[in-house]
């Protein structure tokens, strides 16, 4: 697994509060509060695991599938796999902070929507 391709997922994710680097079923991982939000897919270098709102994530694959994609173990689950050498740095912050969203506690999601909304 190239260390590169977390490195960046690492920097990225890390800008989001209350996020430490851990592992997740055994393979590199991010985490808000002790919730995994994205990891490292196993035997798939390259490839970040990342959740998802299903909605989204049928709207992403179906719209660029040469990023997003799923195997049939995520079929029907919040989760889908982005090929991190074909996403730019922007959509992947992006990705990330919807996924942080998703396993933030409530309150701490909140309130950095709001710290969001202030900025603009």
């Amino acid at each position: 697994m190239s260390d590169s391709h977390f490195d960046r997922v690492v920097k990225l994710g890390t800008m989001l509060p209350e996020t430490s680097e851990s592992t997740w079923y055994g393979t590199p991982s991010l985490k808000v509060k002790g919730k995994g939000f994205v990891r490292m897919k196993e035997k798939m270098d390259g490839v970040l695991v990342v959740t998802v709102p299903i909605g989204l994530k049928e709207a992403l694959i179906e719209a660029e599938p040469e990023k997003y994609f799923e195997t049939p173990h995520y079929a029907g689950w919040p989760a889908m796999l982005v090929r991190l050498d074909a996403i730019s740095d922007d959509e992947l912050q992006r990705r990330l902070e919807c996924a942080w969203l998703e396993k933030a506690p409530r309150k701490l999601a909140t309130g950095y929507n709001n710290m969001i909304e202030g900025e603009k």
